[in-house]
């Protein structure tokens, strides 16, 4: 059987938050899934450090585990804080901006038969 999540422990109660590091000037990033459906992202970033804007053929979903981040979509800024979610729909620029030390989750949902 193919295995479609990669990168975590099977089978075990874990932390998401956990999964991922912070390192010093460096957005770090651990890939669990990536097909053309659906993309799930770990994301760790240092305060300061971002993803630039740019746009996505999918929805985005992200969930902050940890941390505050700044996410501008479509010109407009929203702060994130840890344990909450906010949706960059598709098509619309965005951007991530770490206004402190943050973890998040991040869910690209892509549309099928395009």
């Amino acid at each position: 059987m193919e295995t479609i999540l990669k990168n975590l422990a099977r089978e075990e109660v874990l932390s998401l938050a956990e999964q991922v590091s912070v390192h010093t000037g460096q957005v770090v990033s651990k890939t669990l899934v990536q097909n053309p459906a659906v993309s799930v992202t770990l994301f760790a970033f240092d305060k300061g450090e971002e993803i630039g804007t740019h746009a996505s053929h999918g929805d985005a979903l992200v969930s902050v585990l940890a941390g505050t981040a700044k996410i501008t979509i479509d010109g407009s800024e929203y702060l994130v804080n840890s344990g909450e979610t906010i949706l960059m729909p598709a098509g619309k620029p965005h951007a991530v901006f770490a206004q402190e030390s943050m973890k998040m989750l991040l869910v690209v949902v892509f549309p099928v038969n395009q």
